[in-house]
This record gives structure tokens, C-alpha cells and sequence, in this order.
């Protein structure tokens, strides 16, 4: 796994291959940045994200990397936030925060501060996967004011019909769906 662009550009993490996430390709992480970068971000602003279903961090990297000023990455599998902290520690960067946690648990609790960016990457085959986009944008302080959200999802989801949907885009098998 590379960080594609920023600070941290070029650096490489390897990730184990007992791993049963699949991490997002650079094929379709870069296509999402430059969408993000040029349409919906300003990351020079320094915005605080949100990653749900972390996995092996890649998303989370990108951001810290990008000039994020505080990223949260919440992911659930123990073997995953163990290479998460590895990863972590190597990198040395004080602005990421992990959180060992279910993230529909994480979703169901308050928030005194909100994100300007989440990304949700769930398992294509979560049941409840349906069910993510109005669980986040239904929470009070998640997203603040003008705030996108992304949920990265396969073929088998349409979410274009969502009253808070506002683009969509598809590379390959993977599709990201945004929301303000």
C-alpha cells in the first residue's frame, strides 16, 4: 500500500496478506482524491475526517497526508488496528487517532464536534451495508455545515435516489457514492 500524493508521498506500508480486507485500489483512491481535491475539499483548509471501516488505513494515510488536521479511523477487527498502531507508530504523525470500535456502536453515540469529511469503506457483503448512508447523516454534530460524506461501495448498491446524494462515480468494481 503507497501514499499517492502530499506530504508523505511515496511512502510505502506493507500490508500482511492474512488481511480479509481489500483495501481500495490506487487506480480508484486516486481517482477519489482528485475528485475530492479539484470539487469538494480544500485540504490546504485543513479538515478534521472521519474514516469508518478503517482496514488497513490506506484512506486515512491519503488524508494525513493530504493536510488533514485530525483524522479518526474506527475499525472494528483486532488484527487490523494491530497493524493500524504498527502503521501509526512508524509514520509518527500526532494528528491520527484510532479507535478499536464497532462502527455502527461508534455512530449510535454523541458528538460534541463534527467531521468536514467521512469515508465510509464497509465489507461489500455487510448485511446492513443499505443502511450506513442515514445512519451517518441522521447523527447530530457528525458532519458539520457544508460537509461531505462518501461511502465506497460495489455494483449491487445504487444510492444515487438518497435525498442527500450529490454525485457518484465509478472506477472499475468500485463505486463511490457522496453526500453533503
Amino acid at each position: 500500500m503507497r501514499i499517492i500524493s502530499g506530504k508523505y508521498k511515496g511512502k510505502r506500508f506493507d500490508v500482511p496478506n492474512t488481511f480479509k480486507s481489500r483495501p481500495t485500489t490506487d487506480f480508484a483512491k486516486e481517482g477519489l482524491f482528485n475528485i475530492l481535491s479539484n470539487h469538494y475539499i480544500d485540504f490546504d483548509a485543513q479538515p478534521i475526517a472521519l474514516d469508518l471501516f478503517s482496514g488497513t488505513g490506506s484512506i486515512s494515510l491519503e488524508l494525513l497526508s493530504r493536510g488533514c488536521s485530525r483524522v479518526v479511523s474506527v475499525e472494528k477487527d483486532f488484527k487490523h488496528c494491530q497493524f493500524l498502531q504498527k502503521t501509526a507508530k512508524a509514520l509518527g504523525d500526532p494528528n491520527w487517532r484510532l479507535l478499536h470500535a464497532d462502527v455502527f456502536k461508534f455512530l449510535k453515540g454523541s458528538f460534541s464536534s463534527g467531521y468536514d469529511f467521512i469515508f465510509a469503506d464497509p465489507p461489500y457483503a455487510l448485511e446492513n451495508l443499505a443502511e450506513i448512508p442515514d445512519l451517518v447523516l441522521s447523527q447530530e454534530n457528525i458532519l458539520n455545515e457544508g460537509g461531505l460524506f462518501v461511502l465506497e461501495h460495489g455494483k449491487t448498491y445504487d444510492f444515487t435516489s438518497h435525498p442527500r446524494c450529490i454525485d457518484h462515480r465509478t472506477y472499475g468494481s468500485v463505486n463511490f457514492t457522496f453526500f453533503e
